[in-house]
């Protein structure tokens, strides 16, 4: 079928799962890892029962945020391989049946982009306005009190020009200027290329970004920040009302929709508003963005009450619109962030059960399916820009160890060459060999809940119907013929169930019942997810 002519869009229904290129595999034993290895690894991908697979940036970049800062939006990095790489890679995941989601970064390139090089010769380059420049303020220092995301003012002065430019993240991550519109028509052209040799898609990182106030006006600021805080925390310290989140970024969105509408191909934004309302305005009613991550959900620790609070908001501002996730390459793993050890595992596949019923795009992250914690990286080997810069920060390494495939000296990512980034390698049972044919182990039973959304498509195109509870931390909700359950609470509840018969099809936990038919009420243990299917 011809993917531009579709109008059956494939992410309906589709669940995601992110690669971070670096770590997933690596074919050709050089320690990082490339598009080839992440082409072999397709088969895995599919037997796990995922349908999309995020690739993150594998564009040519100096490294200084590992891929973030793109110095060549229309190639390969060699490290990574090449387009005839990419090429085969999409083929292959187009024959399994997978769609191939490509990581593009808009809001700023690198500062060894050709642009940001041209723009730097002088003020009447053309290029010059791709870029944020202003004049210091009068005292010479920057133009306003806006933050880096990486720590320190979001602003460098360029000695040459006499101007400041502008980089919420890294002074090598410039800001583009969205105002310009040569800029606009540069990515139009970016995003056609990359769907023209298989790209199904676009995760958009820093969705929110793009715009900001034309007026450069002082952010509020909340709190104080002192000499030597963490970068995250200093950046909370402000109210991002006017250089974040502004309104002109759907205009943006909505371009987009209409560039990439022919190829039927999906864009995934990543948006960091806190509030479930401006996070869901990006979709625009089905004219702008297709699925909107949700991040706050992903920062939380093990908080059932906040939680359930935010689930249960974020659906009801964007209910078919959201993408879910608990884990990313940003945050702390999940289960890390849920306690730890297998009780931090177990609480992540609950709220997992839960996020399979909720609309929208679930969407793993590589490991995520093992009930990894964070991997365990002594100081010396430390690469992330925010923990390497500004030291005792928490940085997001944790994160960004190698997938363990098995037991062996790299945990199976290559033939034995040093990763890329050092770090303690995984237990046996921790890998992929060592849980795939048990069928107790977190993998199996995170394939048997995308089975059973596979099997059971009333998980997320039915109508949702959320159900009373006695418990407040007792989470329910009827799909057609399907009930979801996910009892945050630590003791163990009772769930009054809709009148009929219904047969228990999955369990987070082993030990829980998934057979035979119950009816009335059913006992939910402590901190696990059910999935019950009418029984006829």
């Amino acid at each position: 079928m011809d993917r531009r002519s579709s109008r059956q869009w494939w992410w309906h229904g589709a669940v995601g799962y992110e690669v971070y290129v670096r770590s997933f595999a690596d074919a050709n034993n050089d320690g990082t890892g490339d598009l080839e290895g992440i082409r072999r690894r397709l088969p895995y991908l599919r037997w796990l029962g995922v349908d999309a697979v995020w690739i993150t940036p594998f564009f040519p970049s100096p490294g200084y945020d590992h891929g973030y800062d793109v110095s060549d939006y229309l190639g390969v990095d060699p490290k990574h391989g090449s387009l005839a790489d990419f090429v085969r890679l999409t083929g292959d995941a187009h024959e399994l049946g997978l769609h191939v989601i490509v990581d593009i970064v808009p809001n700023h390139t690198s500062s060894a982009h050709p642009w940001f090089r041209a723009a730097l010769t002088g003020r009447d380059d053309p290029h010059r306005d791709f870029y944020i420049w202003r004049d210091p303020a009068p005292d010479g220092g920057p133009p306003n009190n806006w933050v880096s995301h990486f720590g320190g003012p979001a602003w460098t002065l360029d000695p040459a020009s006499g101007q400041y430019y502008l980089h919420l993240f890294l002074p090598e991550q410039p800001d583009l200027n969205w105002t310009n519109p040569a800029v606009a028509d540069a990515f139009d052209d970016i995003l056609r290329f990359w769907m023209e040799r298989g790209a199904d898609g676009f995760r958009i990182d820093v969705a929110h970004g793009l715009a900001k106030d034309p007026w450069f006006r002082d952010n509020p600021q909340l709190a104080p920040v002192t000499p030597g805080m963490d970068p995250r925390a200093a950046f909370d310290r402000f109210e991002h009302r006017y250089d974040l989140d502004q309104n002109p970024n759907i205009e943006v969105y909505r371009r987009w929709h209409r560039v990439v509408a022919p190829y039927g191909a999906l864009l995934l934004a990543e948006t960091n508003a806190a509030d479930p309302v401006r996070t869901a305005r990006y979709h625009d009613g089905g004219d702008a963005i297709h699925r909107v991550f949700y991040l706050e959900i992903g920062w939380l620790d093990w908080q059932p009450m906040q939680l359930r609070d935010r689930i249960r908001g974020m659906h009801l501002a964007g209910p078919d619109s959201t993408a879910w996730i608990l884990d990313s390459h940003d945050t702390s793993r999940a289960a890390t962030r849920y306690g730890g050890g297998e009780r931090g595992a177990h609480r992540v596949l609950c709220v997992k059960t839960l996020m399979v019923a909720l609309g929208g795009m679930p969407v793993w992250y590589q490991g995520e399916e093992l009930g990894l914690e964070n991997g365990v990286i002594a100081p010396n080997d430390l690469t992330d820009p925010i923990a390497t810069r500004n030291p005792g920060a928490a940085g997001r390494d944790g994160a960004r160890t190698v997938m363990p495939w098995d037991g062996g000296p790299t945990n199976g990512f290559n033939d034995g060459a040093t990763p890329w980034m050092r770090a303690t390698p995984r237990r046996a049972a921790e890998t992929v060999a060592g849980q795939r044919d048990d069928p107790t182990s977190f993998l199996t039973r995170h394939r048997a809940l995308l089975t059973v959304r596979r099997t059971l498509p009333d998980l997320w195109q039915a109508p949702v119907e959320w159900l009373d509870t006695d418990d407040s931390l007792l989470m329910a909700c009827r799909r057609g013929t399907v009930v979801v359950v996910a009892n945050l609470d630590e003791h163990d509840a009772m769930l009054d169930l809709p009148e009929g018969r219904w047969r228990p099809v999955f369990s987070s936990r082993t030990g829980a019942p998934t057979s035979g038919t119950v009816t009335g009420r059913i006992g939910v243990p402590a901190e696990t997810g059910l999935v019950l299917a009418e029984a006829l």
